[in-house]
């Protein structure tokens, strides 16, 4: 079972409408037991990072997710606010991040004369940079929904598994060992979050 974690933050309900309709046993839950008897985990989130990262302290999940993700290497994605919170830190707030994947969140900034918006919204491509699971035979110029005024900088090369440009090229997914990160909205992405979700479920 894919357990998609209830911290407060986020739409989870569309994601597991695409697992179910893709035929996934997938459950929102902020059950401890059921987070530790799942096969799979999905952390996604919209919102600010310091709300995040309470609700899941305060919840009690921070010592619980980080067992199963470092001990027992269950997979897991973070799904925009969600991939945020895998880094050390966030411009946005005061709290530390997870920590899990070495890197800073940070808020884009454009000069007036480049007319660009924040939040960066709307449909975007990527550049896979390396072989991945998560990537796993996707259809050509893949293309994904974003909502984020904040990005994610990679502190090692190494972790980056897909690049966008949006004013300048931005981590768009990262991964190390089992940790896999997607600054986009999969369950939004049609066919390409569709075998995005897939990979993940299946060969992740």
């Amino acid at each position: 079972m894919i357990a998609i974690i209830d911290f407060g933050m986020g739409n989870l309900g569309s994601i597991q409408n695409m697992l179910i309709r893709m035929g996934y046993e997938a459950k929102i839950t902020s059950d401890l037991d059921t987070i530790s008897n799942s096969s799979k985990l999905i952390l996604p989130g919209v919102g600010a990072f310091d709300k995040a990262m309470s609700n899941l302290k305060n919840k009690g999940l921070i010592p619980t997710l980080n067992h199963l993700v470092f001990e027992k290497k269950v997979p897991i994605l973070g799904i925009c606010l969600g991939m945020q919170l895998l880094s050390n830190r966030s411009e946005e707030g005061v709290l530390d991040g997870l920590g899990w994947i070495d890197s800073e969140t940070l808020l884009f900034k454009f000069d007036v004369n480049e007319n660009l918006r924040i939040p960066h919204m709307g449909w975007n491509t990527i550049r896979i940079q390396k072989d991945s699971c998560l990537f796993h035979d996707m259809f050509d110029e893949p293309r994904f929904y974003f909502v984020h005024s904040f990005y994610v900088k990679c502190n090692h090369n190494d972790d980056i598994l897909a690049m966008t440009d949006y004013g300048f090229a931005f981590v768009s997914s990262m991964n190390r060992d089992n940790i896999y990160g997607v600054q986009f909205h999969p369950e939004k992405s049609h066919k390409f979050g569709m075998k995005i979700l897939k990979n993940f479920a299946e060969l992740c």
